[in-house]
């Protein structure tokens, strides 16, 4: 294994410190997502209170009775919410060995007759699915993620400035949001070591709460070996996903990641929250300076797995592949459509 001082750490405060520590930090930032593409951040402000709120809700979900867990299963959701039980999500057709909630923006869903006339990513579009047996979940991830979207306009805004652009490039070409926050829990098992398989990340970026002690994540480094990104106290993982490499053309770099199960007799809780922009959001390629162009190493080629500039399309490209029960059950056209094309 490659040492862990690989991955850095990263203190977002720094950019309310006065012109120098911003640009300190604004260094930093474009350093480790150029060179590795993950990094740990501090300093973002978020109350331990508020940790502790979405932590003691996530457990106490996951240990609701099996009835009360399926009352929001996903199946249930053409939108691709609620709840998938274990080993119901897979990742490079493998099975994971988690449970989870998906929660995305509330919206009501299109009606079935305009569907032929609008792009297929609508589909994404919809309500949630709340536990009746659990009401404060919906109170509680609903402040985190106002509160991670916050961060995530911040970090965004660095990243602007330190490539090149004015600081409201993502402001603006960003649209409404739409965000995806998982609710994980990875039970201990000692038949597969498979809690995520390797992957990118479809949007722009990921931040990752995962409980203390407990380590899983993996981030594969150019040079083709892993390294464990266990937690960090009073910090997030960040990541950046397979669109901000697209966005500069690969100077950024989305990077390979997986979670290895925990053993038996433990588990794990994973929070990632993923901040994308709306659905129908292109980026534009950022006007790099010349020094970082000449370091850009363009948008990987991986003929099984495309790299759509428009946002709607990556997303819907890995919720159809991740949730094959899901799309088979509301979405069979789509499916039958992609077979086509791939044949």
């Amino acid at each position: 294994m490659t040492q862990l001082e690989t991955l850095p750490v990263l203190d977002l405060s720094l950019l309310d410190q006065g012109e120098a520590a911003a640009a300190a930090f604004r260094d930093q930032l474009r350093a480790a997502t150029h060179e590795i593409g993950f990094f740990y951040l501090v300093g973002t402000g978020i109350s331990p209170e508020l940790e502790q709120r979405m932590h003691t809700v996530a457990r106490q979900f996951f240990e609701l009775p099996e009835q009360d867990k399926l009352a929001i299963e996903n199946i249930n959701s053409p939108h691709f919410r609620g709840y998938t039980r274990l080993g119901g999500e897979r990742t490079q057709g493998k099975v994971d060995w988690r449970e989870q909630i998906d929660i995305c923006p509330e919206g009501p869903a299109v009606p079935k007759d305009d569907l032929p006339d609008l792009p297929d990513y609508v589909r994404l579009k919809g309500p949630n699915q709340w536990p009746p047996a659990l009401p404060e979940l919906r109170e509680v991830a609903t402040e985190w993620q106002a509160t991670l979207a916050k961060v995530g306009r911040k970090l965004l805004r660095a990243w602007a400035a330190a490539l090149g652009e004015d600081e409201s490039f993502f402001d603006k070409n960003f649209g409404d949001p739409f965000t995806l926050l998982k609710i994980v829990r990875y039970p201990g098992t000692d038949a597969t070591d498979q809690g995520v398989g390797a992957h990118k990340d479809a949007g722009v970026l990921t931040l990752l709460w995962v409980e203390p002690d407990v380590a899983g994540l993996q981030v594969q480094l150019s040079d083709g070996h892993w390294v464990d990104a266990p937690p960090v106290s009073g910090a997030f993982v960040v990541n950046i996903g397979e669109l901000l490499e697209y966005a500069t053309q690969g100077y950024l770099k989305a990077t390979t990641h997986r979670v290895i199960a925990p053993k038996a007799a433990k588990s794990r809780i994973s929070i990632p929250y993923f901040f994308n922009p709306a659905l129908d959001a292109i980026l534009p390629l950022l006007k790099l300076p010349p020094d970082l162009a000449a370091e850009a190493r363009g948008v990987t080629r991986d003929p099984k797995n495309t790299i759509h500039s428009l946002y709607g399309n990556n997303a819907l490209k890995s919720r159809l592949r991740a949730h094959p029960d899901v799309a088979a059950i509301h979405h069979a056209d789509l499916v039958a459509k992609r077979a086509a094309a791939a044949s």
